[in-house]
């Protein structure tokens, strides 16, 4: 009889014991399943934080016809910049721009120094203080800047930024239209520009912006 009894109590320990490494195989297996998910989820966050903060270079422009713009996406997409339009609170009409027209907005205030000062929707980028490297575009009208740009470029500081100009014409060449703005600018390490003939390859555009010194 006491033997009849050892004998089940082994076989109750060793059902026991097997219940144990089953229960402890499960945890084994269920645990590291999740805790890579959470790592993922994590590193997916701070990638999207140092993404959102890690642009440091801007790109500005106005645009008249739309090749300044075209332009100025190639650039920031070549260097991952931020964009920021220059628009004007009285946009430029086709027939405002109708520079044969001696009537026209554009012919008149070419005429009329006094009235190039145009009013911006908005003047000064979000996080402008963030930025270290600035390009500025334009069309170029009558061998400068277009207008547009000047409030742009008097209302705001650019101590310590690298500022790169660019701009889009039929024929004319960049001229001084760069130094122009950075007389008017004041601040800012202004560098030697670059001019694109409207509808210029985006190859073109991307070739001119991977040969530079971004930082």
């Amino acid at each position: 009889m006491k033997k009849l009894t050892s004998i089940l109590l082994a076989l109750v320990l060793v059902f026991s014991f097997a219940a144990c490494s089953n229960n402890s195989s499960d945890n084994s297996n269920t645990t590291p399943s999740s805790s890579p998910t959470a790592d993922t989820s994590k590193s997916t966050d701070e990638n999207t934080q140092n993404s959102n903060t890690s642009s440091k270079i801007l790109v500005v422009y106005y645009s008249a016809t739309g090749s300044t713009k075209a332009v100025a996406e190639t650039i920031a997409d070549t260097s991952g910049a931020d964009l920021f339009e220059i628009t004007p609170v009285d946009p430029y009409t086709s027939d405002d721009l109708n520079w044969t027209d001696d009537n026209s907005r554009v012919s008149v205030e070419h005429n009329d120094e006094s009235k190039r000062d145009v009013p911006l929707t908005k003047t000064t980028p979000d996080h402008w203080a963030d930025y270290d490297t600035v390009f500025i575009g334009y069309p170029i009208w009558w061998g400068i800047a277009a207008w547009p740009v000047n409030n742009f470029v008097k209302g705001n500081d650019f101590s310590g930024k690298t500022v790169i100009p660019f701009c889009t014409s039929t024929s004319s060449g960049l001229g001084q239209s760069g130094d122009l703005l950075a007389d008017m600018a004041g601040t800012g390490n202004w560098q030697d520009g670059e001019r694109f003939s409207s509808g210029a390859s985006s190859s073109k555009v991307e070739s001119w912006v991977n040969g530079l010194d971004l930082k």
